[in-house]
């Protein structure tokens, strides 16, 4: 069920009020059935790959604390395989079959591996590191295993953060399914809105955003330049506006029925640096991977020094990109941003001393675009259908710049955008732009505060007259075409 449909503006009202109606006892219940309802909305018969992951993985938490010794190493272990097996199966076996086949085929052998007709169930890397979380914690001793059944098939299915996060640790949402939470009108009022602020950035300003990207990235080879350039910088908004967007839309609903799950996101593209951008983007899955596979490299390898750094870095964005998606695009985008972040660790205190000469309004804007646009440009790798179409595109960021700068060369660049409609084209980019441009002054002001804070001192209908201003932008300029969530592919 995605958020951006009428469905779940009947769901999540219908299940809000049942919630605070039924006694406590039979809360995780409701939840737990409204979340297995959520996600059969999608493909039903995906509901048993998570039943299985969650007795395995419930098991193996009780028998990790049970145990002593090896044992308990074990334990981990079997929770692990089942995890990283089932993702494996169903995310990579047919790019490692199809990778091998033209292995073969080059060696001129006729030995192949057959691919498979399977579908990725919807969010499963999400609820798979969230459940390896839970085991892992169990196993360091920052958290007691879960004897309820239901409470922690509810931890791993609560339906706001099912299938693209945050993801969640134990410590932070466990003990929140065991606490009794009344009906507050001050939790009701900040969920909402940070709700409404989700609804309008997924469905006014990244679904607004795709269509000038989309067709774009739709023909690269046809597209140059200016075009490009355009549809590099809108994607970089897009991506955010949905998945920021999702994630709102997640925390505001868990908010509204009392429960509070982490910040995903902290002002991206105010970062001053790859690395700094990194802790503000996607941070439950940045702090997942620093938590469970950097340290332990970096302490692992910590007699080699800079060494370890440098491998626990490349590795991890390594092994990030290819969260994200079984392609070697995908591993490309990961690798040049390892590769960033390894520029930074080495220059640190040079880029110090160099910027520093610089006057700090120069230094911070300056510092602020060279993130961004880095940021941008990995993220063709991420957007392009294909390694080749990435390619393809960071060829041509850098031709026809002097015909497309021309009046009829910048009309020629609309009605690409357009989709062959000068008029929707500039309306489509212009409004883009001016979304942005809002956007982005919203959050400089509020900071790290919820953006609708912004009317938070200021008279009624101030206040009232930017929901109703954020309302009929979603009604009339919204694209309603229920466009799934970017991240849900993962």
């Amino acid at each position: 069920m995605l958020f951006n449909s009428f469905d779940f503006l009947l769901f999540f009202p219908i299940v809000t009020v049942l919630y605070f109606l039924l006694p406590y006892r039979f809360r995780w219940f409701h939840l737990l059935a409204a979340s297995c309802l959520f996600y059969m909305a999608f493909v039903p018969i995906y509901i048993l790959i998570l039943l299985l992951t969650i007795v395995v993985d419930y098991i193996a938490g009780i028998m990790i604390e049970k145990a002593e010794g090896s044992r308990r190493k074990g334990y981990l272990i079997m929770s692990l395989v089942a995890n990283i097996g089932m993702l494996a199966f169903f995310k990579y076996y047919n790019f490692f079959a199809f990778n091998t086949n033209h292995v073969l085929e080059f060696f001129n052998l006729s030995a192949s591996v057959p691919l498979l007709k399977i579908l990725l169930p919807i969010g499963l890397s999400f609820h798979t590191f969230q459940a390896m979380s839970y085991t892992i914690e169990v196993y360091r001793g920052n958290q007691h295993a879960e004897k309820h059944f239901g409470i922690y098939a509810l931890y791993v299915m609560f339906y706001p953060q099912l299938v693209a996060g945050p993801i969640e640790r134990p410590q932070n949402v466990l003990y929140q399914f065991h606490e009794k939470h009344d009906f507050s009108i001050d939790n009701c009022k900040e969920g909402l809105k940070l709700m409404l602020w989700g609804f309008f950035k997924k469905i006014v300003i990244a679904d607004r955003l795709a269509i000038v990207v989309n067709n774009v990235y739709k023909h690269p080879s046809d597209n140059h330049g200016v075009t490009l350039i355009i549809a590099c910088i809108f994607f970089t908004f897009q991506i955010y506006c949905d998945f920021s967007g999702y994630s709102d839309i997640a925390l505001g609903s868990a908010q509204v029925m009392g429960f509070k799950l982490m910040t995903n996101f902290s002002r991206p593209f105010s970062s001053k640096s790859v690395t700094e951008f990194w802790r503000r983007w996607h941070i439950s899955l940045s702090t997942w991977f620093y938590d469970y596979l950097f340290n332990p490299i970096v302490l692992g390898l910590r007699n080699y020094g800079k060494t370890s750094i440098v491998f626990g870095l490349l590795f991890t964005f390594f092994m990030s990109g290819f969260w994200h998606g079984a392609g070697w695009k995908f591993v490309i985008y990961g690798l040049l941003n390892g590769m960033a972040l390894v520029y930074e660790y080495f220059t640190k205190k040079k880029r110090k001393k160099l910027f520093s000469k610089l006057p700090q309004w120069l230094n911070n804007g300056l510092s602020k675009v060279l993130t961004v646009g880095f940021i941008a440009f990995s993220w063709i790798f991420f957007r392009a259908k294909s390694t080749g179409d990435a390619f393809e595109v960071v060829g041509n960021l850098f031709q026809g710049w002097k015909s497309q700068l021309s009046v009829s060369g910048l009309k020629s660049v609309i009605t690409t955008i357009g989709g062959a409609d000068t008029l929707f084209g500039f309306f489509n980019i212009s409004v883009g732009l001016l979304l942005i441009v809002l956007m982005e002054y919203i959050q400089s002001v509020t900071k790290d505060n919820p953006a609708l804070d912004i009317v938070k001192n200021k008279p009624t209908i101030v206040r009232w007259g930017f929901y109703y201003f954020l309302i009929i932008s979603i009604l009339v300029i919204g694209a309603f075409d229920n466009q799934e969530f970017i991240y849900f592919q993962f």
